[in-house]
C-alpha cells in the first residue's frame, strides 16, 4: 500500500511541474517570434556570440499580460544588451516554478497573484528597435527552458 501512495504522490507532483500555464499575452497563443532582423525568439537560438536562453512570446505593443501560473510577485528586475539598451519586468515565484517577464510595465511588483491575473502592458519596442516583432521575453530563473510549459 504505501508504495502505491508513494506512486501517486509522484505522478501528482509530476503533473503538477508539468502543467501547462495560461495565455500570457491577451489575445495571442503563447506563439514563439519568429526570426527577423533583430533575431529568433527561440529558447537556445544564437544571439551573438552565445546562446539565447529565453522565450520570446508575440505580442500586441500595450497589450494586456496575464499571469501565467499562479504564485507570488517577487520584484523588479531588469537587463541590459551589449548596446546598453535596458529591459524591465518582474519576477513571479511559486513552490515549482520562478520566470523573469520582461519588456514588460506591472501593475506591482509584490504580492500574491492567480494564474490568468492581468499582471501589466507590453512595453514597446518600435522605437528602440524598427520593424521588430513586438514581444514579452520569458525566461526562467534557472536558466531552464520555458517552452515545456508554454
Amino acid at each position: 500500500m504505501m508504495g502505491r501512495l508513494f506512486r501517486i504522490c509522484v505522478i501528482s507532483a509530476l503533473l503538477l511541474c508539468f502543467q501547462a500555464w495560461s495565455m500570457l499575452c491577451a489575445g495571442h497563443h503563447n506563439r514563439v517570434r519568429a526570426c527577423d532582423a533583430y533575431g529568433c525568439g527561440a529558447f537556445n537560438s544564437q544571439r551573438g556570440n552565445g546562446l539565447y536562453k529565453a522565450v520570446d512570446l508575440v505580442c500586441d505593443d500595450y497589450s494586456i499580460i496575464n499571469t501565467p501560473f499562479s504564485g507570488s510577485l517577487a520584484g523588479p528586475v531588469s537587463r541590459k544588451d551589449p548596446a546598453g539598451y535596458q529591459f524591465d519586468g518582474v519576477k513571479l515565484l511559486s513552490d515549482v516554478h520562478c520566470v523573469k517577464i520582461f519588456n514588460i510595465r506591472p501593475y506591482r511588483y509584490s504580492g500574491p497573484v492567480t494564474q490568468g491575473e492581468a499582471l501589466g502592458y507590453l512595453l514597446p519596442l518600435q522605437e528602440q528597435f524598427p520593424g521588430i516583432t513586438s514581444h514579452l521575453e520569458l525566461q526562467m530563473c534557472d536558466g531552464t527552458d520555458p517552452s515545456p510549459f508554454i
